[in-house]
């Protein structure tokens, strides 16, 4: 009888938590000046040179410091045994030095003694149980883990709540649920199901679970869901629980800021520092967060966004990333808490990139660009992740072109910080599609995930320099977008699917790619005609699909090249109803289909792209729709390697960026108002041809 109370305690323990963390509500906050920072680790050093490296950061124009999440074994060395020490002499110093302080709670690496006295917190994953040693390792449910991060949370927040250093706290770090699936984490979960799906007829029909006799007739034998056979082979209860383990990220996120909340400032900030998938640098939408849900509890959003550079360099994860963190908190500007100064070797920036970086972070909406770290590490995992300084600590010429950098962001702070985004086009992602998409990896045939179709319509969008907000199921109000991208959204709910058909009938354009509409937001199939609801915006009907072989689209119609002009991975096999062809395939037997279909319906079109096609073929296909839908103007004449961003600032005028992501100059004519190029302070007039060297930045202010 023991176990079953401690796990009802633990469900009543996390809902509690998670009541209270919604019940603190965010606010807004609002940077007063650009901030250029470093993470740094004084418990880290090998020798104390904090008035050393205090004395560097002021050269390099840094005002401000995160310190602390990575502290909980030297701040609490013992249970109840506390060492302020190495916060407090950072906070006195970093004050008496003008510099601000982000302070992290220590929480996503817990002590040794917490683990010995309390071996359950390592969670239990579809691999077994963690062992000790790695960050990130432990249950973030467990009633033990919590209860005693309440306690370092609050006194940490007890000791450090008046200092006057302290602009901001992020709670956690890159957090998630990190796969905790043992039995504590099933009984919520059935808990959760429980209160979803009281009736156990709807569920099993819902989910589909008559199918090899996965059919659940008692809650008391509802089977774990921690790699079992029923949740690899029924898709529907492996999204809901992937949907569960989201939850219980946002919740516990919500609980930390709820405790800090009780002793902060009104003028400082509660935020969290999001991350992405992770294909050795930022990639895609993180599958382990609702990025959209979490960020509520957060008075601004925080990133952690790393990108290759050297030739590799394209600013496109800069801008995707700054794209998604904006768009969590509907516009408002975010904080760049990591990004790479060197990072790994592969990521040494090339002499003016360290410089094109930050100011590209700026053009897509940041407020604060922190590198991780200040330092590079002598020992342990990240030795060979370098810092702003490397292991010598002496100047590199990576610090001396931060040192340009800060200047600069002083320089421009006026003009830059706060600058707003007003954009027409909008990518709509899905945690439930994506988690959908990629458990049919057998049906889909191919190693493709979800990400592999966002990313590279995002990047088509980017290249042809087109501003981009990021929406998800929750966003109600679509209407201020004339155009919509739509990637692979396999699972989706009746009202979405109707949502967007309302939007194209009341004059919005939409592009779909294949697998859209596919499934409910079960992931059940519909047996409607595919693809489901939106067929009445799109105009197409089909009902096969297959692989391409031997196949190409008739004509070359979108003038990409022999090589290029062909269907990859995956072809449905379309029949148009009202919908005009853009696109035919090119074979014996499939020459009867369509592969891209433009529908008219409403006041406004609906685009169906049937097919994975390659870089080439995405590329023109968007810009056909961004043509259709009036979006091509003046900045669309220019495409990468130079890219261009513009906002508005604080004082009501629009600003321009231009960035050369090349390693040779190109030219462009400035089409715009007068201006003055705010780095060089020189005039800028209307059709005046500029060169921008290799790696260049321009930032032209309309007067």
């Amino acid at each position: 009888m023991r176990k079953p109370n401690l796990l009802l305690s633990t469900f009543c323990l996390l809902f509690l938590t998670a009541s209270l963390g919604r019940q603190a509500m965010a606010q807004t906050y609002k940077a007063d000046q650009l901030m250029y920072g470093v993470a740094y680790y004084d418990e880290y050093m090998p020798y104390d040179r904090l008035d050393k490296d205090i004395s560097m950061m002021k050269d390099a124009g840094i005002n401000v410091v995160r310190i602390a999440e990575s502290t909980w074994s030297t701040v609490e060395p013992q249970e109840g045994v506390y060492d302020f020490s190495h916060i407090d002499r950072v906070l006195n110093a970093m004050h008496k030095a003008g510099i601000k302080v982000i302070i992290g709670t220590p929480t996503y690496a817990v002590p040794t003694w917490l683990v010995k006295k309390y071996p359950a917190i390592l969670a239990v994953t579809p691999a077994g149980q963690n062992q000790y040693g790695k960050r990130q390792n432990m249950d973030i449910t467990n009633v033990d883990f919590r209860r005693h991060a309440e306690i370092i949370i609050r006194k940490i927040m007890e000791h450090v709540k008046s200092h006057p250093a302290i602009i901001g706290y992020q709670v956690d770090n890159e957090t998630k649920s990190y796969g905790t699936s043992g039995s504590n984490v099933q009984q919520l979960f059935v808990d959760y199901m429980k209160k979803k799906y009281p009736s156990l007829d709807t569920l099993n029909n819902k989910f589909g679970l008559d199918y090899w006799s996965n059919r659940i007739n008692s809650w008391e034998d509802f089977p774990s869901v921690n790699g079992s056979p029923v949740q690899s082979i029924n898709a529907s209860l492996n999204a809901e629980f992937a949907k569960f383990q989201r939850q219980e990220v946002t919740d516990y996120l919500a609980w930390q800021a709820a405790i800090v909340r009780e002793y902060k400032r009104k003028d400082q900030f509660v935020t969290q520092n999001f991350d992405f998938e992770w294909r050795n640098f930022s990639y895609g939408i993180q599958p382990d967060v609702d990025h959209f849900a979490a960020a509520k509890a957060m008075d601004i959003a925080g990133v952690d966004i790393y990108h290759p550079t050297q030739d590799q360099l394209t600013g496109t994860e800069i801008s995707f990333g700054g794209d998604v963190t904006r768009s969590m908190k509907n516009g408002q500007n975010y904080l760049v808490l990591e990004t790479e100064a060197q990072g790994f070797p592969q990521w040494v920036p090339y002499p003016g990139q360290l410089r094109l970086q930050a100011f590209s972070h700026v053009a897509s909406g940041a407020s604060m660009v922190e590198y991780w770290h200040w330092h590079s590490i002598h020992n342990s995992a990240e030795t060979y992740w370098k810092g702003l300084l490397s292991h010598d600590f002496e100047p590199n010429p990576t610090y001396d072109e931060a040192k340009i950098v800060g200047r600069e962001f002083k320089k421009l702070s006026p003009h830059l910080v706060n600058v707003q985004q007003k954009n027409e086009v909008a990518v709509l992602f899905s945690n439930e599609a994506l988690t959908a998409f990629n458990a049919f990896s057998f049906g889909w045939g191919r190693t493709e995930n979800y990400n592999d179709i966002l990313r590279p319509f995002y990047d088509a969008l980017y290249k042809v320099n087109v501003g981009v907000d990021f929406v998800d199921p929750s966003t109600k109000d679509l209407s201020k977008y004339k155009m919509i991208v739509v990637p692979a959204l396999y699972a989706a709910s009746d009202e979405l699917l109707n949502r967007l058909n309302a939007y194209v009938k009341n004059g919005g354009n939409i592009v779909y790619t294949f697998k859209s509409g596919f499934s409910d937001e079960n992931v059940k199939v519909r047996s409607s005609k595919q693809p489901g609801l939106i067929n009445e915006a799109c105009g197409i009907t089909y009902s096969q699909f297959t692989f391409p072989e031997n196949v190409t689209l008739k004509g070359d119609p979108y003038q990409v090249g022999t090589d290029q002009n062909k269907p990859e991975k995956w072809m449905e096999l379309i029949t148009p109803g009202t919908a005009e062809v853009l696109a035919a395939y090119d074979h014996p037997v499939w020459g009867k289909y369509a592969a891209v279909t433009r529908n008219k319906f409403g006041k406004g079109t609906a685009t169906y792209i049937g097919f994975m096609p390659g870089q080439a073929l995405t590329q023109k296909i968007v810009e056909q729709a961004l043509k259709n839908a009036g979006l091509w103007n003046a900045d669309q004449q220019l495409a990468f390697p130079l890219i261009t961003k513009k906002g508005t600032n604080e004082k009501g005028k629009t600003i321009h960026y231009y960035f050369n992501y090349s390693a040779k100059p190109v030219s462009f004519t400035y089409v715009y108002h007068k201006g003055q190029e705010l780095l060089t302070n020189k005039v800028v007039s209307k059709n005046q041809s500029s060169t921008l060297e290799a790696w260049g930045v321009q930032i032209i202010e309309e007067n």
